[in-house]
């Protein structure tokens, strides 16, 4: 067996047999195949895809390039969820101590920022001391402590996927439907969790654009997670515009607070609540109103709980940026639109993200939004503020930003689409 002829195939259009695969996966893993080599083979999937037979196969081979969790000693059902990646998206963060709230174990493994999208370690990373690598065993005390725990896979869970997952982010191959779903669903059921809810999204800001390429990713991660006993249910959402008022590390971690405090955007508390009812429901409890566990504090307790207990204090300011430029309303009218991926990608621009594996992220870059679709807006006032600890950072910003947003004649009507456009199961 050899990578080359691997490559090959694939470059052809000839589907991979189940040796080839369980083959690639190891030799990658050991390092027998080349980050170069597995790149090149990536963007040929990306490019001419895979049948159901390999992405099952490639999944299960992720899955045995490492060990399995075991949560089966918990008092609690567990229940998970994953986000296929957008801009502004911080639900995980006021989601995960609400279902604990109401009586779910949550082992919600999580991971970093994909392109011009965010990731949740790294914005709780924003959070003086907190620690998004735990062993097994702290993992399953935090868990059994205080009902939720967010934190990176271990190293022994799907290595596989760890390279791979790096190494799709600067190749420009994070978009392979095959390989987002073997990524996602391989550490997802090498995880242990009994019930998961993907949150698979579409639009401009999403790595998948059209609602039927989400549909066809949803319904091949609800078939993976169903044929290995996972509960497995999916909502299609929307995210051709920012989920909430910030995008970046610190400020979405300030405006998730908000809404475990009882406020926050209406965007972001309804999906969170839309979200922690399936997650409920997969579990099997019927008796609990998430909304009601968040309006009276008791996932805010949960919150801070868990943040204290990977090491993180729940009280202390969140990092500020050294420097701030304020982008201005050109004119006065309704905002008719306000394109998440550029926004996500002056927020990477500004340090949010990184452009390569070994980058390191700036907690307080990111930006504020000031209005949204449908939002009545004055020529002059405030419409963005941009956030970064590096100001030669802002001229690259403003560039992603130069067609982001239309203004329509005041009075103007704006049909906003709803934030969960199906459900799979």
């Amino acid at each position: 067996m050899d990578v080359i002829s691997v490559i090959r195939a694939k470059r052809d259009r000839i589907p991979l047999t189940d040796a080839q695969i369980d083959w690639t996966v190891d030799a990658y893993t050991r390092g027998a195949v080349a980050d170069e080599q597995m790149s090149a083979l990536a963007m040929a999937i990306l490019l001419n895809g895979m049948d159901r037979r390999e992405i099952a196969r490639w999944t299960a081979a992720m899955i045995a390039s490492g060990e399995r969790l075991d949560f089966s000693s918990l008092a609690r059902p567990t229940a998970d969820k994953h986000s296929t990646g957008g801009v502004g998206d911080k639900i995980t963060l006021p989601l995960a101590p609400l279902v604990a709230a109401c009586g779910a174990a949550v082992p919600q493994l999580s991971g970093r920022g994909l392109g011009h999208t965010g990731g949740t370690l790294d914005k709780l990373e924003s959070i003086p001391g907190w620690r998004a690598s735990l062993s097994n065993a702290e993992l399953l005390d935090v868990l059994a402590s205080t009902g939720a725990v967010i934190c990176a896979a271990g190293d022994g869970l799907a290595p596989a996927d760890k390279k791979l997952y790096a190494l799709r982010d600067v190749t420009g191959t994070v978009e392979a439907i095959p390989l987002i779903a073997s990524s996602i669903m391989s550490k997802k059921i090498a995880e242990g969790t009994g019930s998961l809810v993907l949150d698979v999204k579409c639009g401009t800001g999403a790595f998948m654009k059209t609602v039927e390429d989400a549909r066809e990713l949803a319904e091949t991660m609800v078939s993976l997670g169903t044929d290995h006993g996972v509960k497995t249910v999916a909502l299609l959402t929307g995210m051709s515009t920012p989920l909430g008022l910030t995008a970046g590390n610190a400020l979405e971690v300030r405006e998730s607070v908000e809404v475990l405090a009882g406020g926050g955007p209406a965007d972001v508390v309804e999906l969170t609540l839309a979200l922690a009812r399936d997650m409920l429901e997969a579990a099997g409890i019927h008796d609990a109103d998430p909304a009601k566990k968040l309006a009276d504090g008791s996932a805010m307790d949960v919150w801070r709980r868990m943040i204290s207990a990977q090491g993180g204090d729940p009280d202390a300011p969140l990092p500020t940026a050294r420097h701030t430029h304020t982008v201005t309303a050109p004119a006065t009218g309704v905002l008719s639109r306000l394109d998440a991926y550029d926004v996500g990608v002056a927020a990477w621009r500004l340090g949010a993200g990184r452009a390569r594996k070994e980058d390191p992220v700036q907690a307080a870059a990111g930006i504020e939004l000031h209005a949204k679709p449908g939002d009545t807006v004055t020529e002059g006032a405030p419409l963005l503020t941009l956030h970064t600890d590096t100001d030669e950072r802002f001229a690259g910003a403003l560039d992603a930003l130069g067609s982001a947003w239309d203004i329509a004649a005041p009075g103007t009507t704006v049909d906003t689409p709803p934030i969960v456009l199906d459900r799979i199961a």
